[in-house]
This record gives structure tokens, sequence and C-alpha cells, in this order.
């Protein structure tokens, strides 16, 4: 399902534990390390969809985790022709598949890390997983995801303590990134300095 610029609804999920680390997963068979996250089907929320691959991608049930906060609206990013399948020819005429767009979610975890199953699913994402700091390492995400990676984290980390949220980033960039990002996109609304509750 690609919306009319050729981007795929998607998820994120930032899990935190009670020390503010994030969950980091090893992807299958490989040597990358990220977010779980995944596409949206047909006829679900953003939430709906963010619980599914919670599930699939990490074993945990809504009861083991806390929705803290999300993102105002979608970020996106490409994906460089090298990964993208070639389009078929008898599909030309369809939109061409150019990347994701994305709703993050911040949850904390309520559960306990034995709760984290990587083999939920028949189709595992992650083979192996640790915690690691808020302001992860850039240069360990795959390099056309990092603006992405930068941009939620940074509008995420205003749900978390003062002292945290009002850090330099680990990549030098202020917190204003996400003002300057915002700023003439019209699916997004400008950010507000309330009180940061879902609603």
């Amino acid at each position: 399902m690609l919306d009319r610029e050729g981007y795929r609804p998607n998820v994120g999920i930032v899990l935190l534990n009670s020390r503010n680390e994030v969950f980091w997963g090893k992807r299958v068979g490989q040597h990358s390390w990220q977010f779980p996250q995944g596409g949206i089907q047909h006829g679900e929320s953003p939430e709906q969809a963010m619980y599914r691959e919670l599930h699939e991608e990490v074993g945990l049930l809504p009861e083991h985790v806390q929705i803290i906060g999300r993102t105002r609206g979608w970020l996106r990013y490409d994906v460089p022709e090298e990964y993208l399948r070639r389009q078929h020819a008898t599909r030309v005429h369809r939109t061409a598949y150019r990347g994701q767009k994305q709703i993050w979610f911040l949850l904390r975890l309520i559960g306990l890390d034995s709760d984290i199953q990587l083999r939920a699913s028949d189709h595992p994402e992650f083979d192996a997983w640790r915690w690691v700091p808020f302001w992860i390492q850039l240069d360990a995400v795959i390099d056309f995801k990092r603006e992405v990676y930068e941009l939620a984290l940074s509008e995420l980390a205003r749900y978390l303590s003062r002292g945290l949220r009002m850090q330099q980033l680990a990549w030098g960039t202020p917190l204003d990134l996400i003002q300057s990002f915002y700023t003439g996109n019209e699916d997004q609304t400008k950010p507000s300095n309330k009180s940061d509750k879902e609603k």
C-alpha cells in the first residue's frame, strides 16, 4: 500500500527501559542494528500496527508496555535505487516505490526483560538485542535511515525528563531541527511548547 508519492505507511518503535535506555535489535543474519519497525496494513491505525509489529518483532503484548508519546506526523526516508526491487514491466504505470513514511512511537517497558521474545513469529526480524543509550550512535544505522532516526529521537525526547531532553544531542544537532523539518510541510503541524500529553 503506497501513497500517491510512492511512500509506504510504516511505524517505528523506540522502546525504553526504566533507565531510559532503548531496545536495539540486530537484524537476522546481518551485522546491522535498528529499532523495530514495520508496515501499516490496510484498515489498521498506526497504533494497531505498532502493537502488531511489537509482538511480531519483539514478542511483547500491550500489557507489557505503556505508550509515552508519538511523533506529530509522518517522517519520511527514501530508499536508494540499489536497494529497490526492479519494477515489473507491466507495472510501470503504477506509482513507483520511493521509501517509507513513518509514525514513531515511544514506549516504556513495564514488563520484564524476559518478556522480550525474538521468536514470537515464524519470521523473526532480529536474532539478538541489547539496551543502548537513548542518543544512539548514528554510524550504527544504515545511512539512508539516519536522518529519520535523528528526527524521531529528537522529537520523542520531549517526553522524557528535562535533563535528557535539554542535553546536546550526540550528533551535535540542536533540538530546533524539528522546527526546521516541519516548516512548510503541509502534512505536519507546528510543534508547540505545551505539556506533551497524548490526546
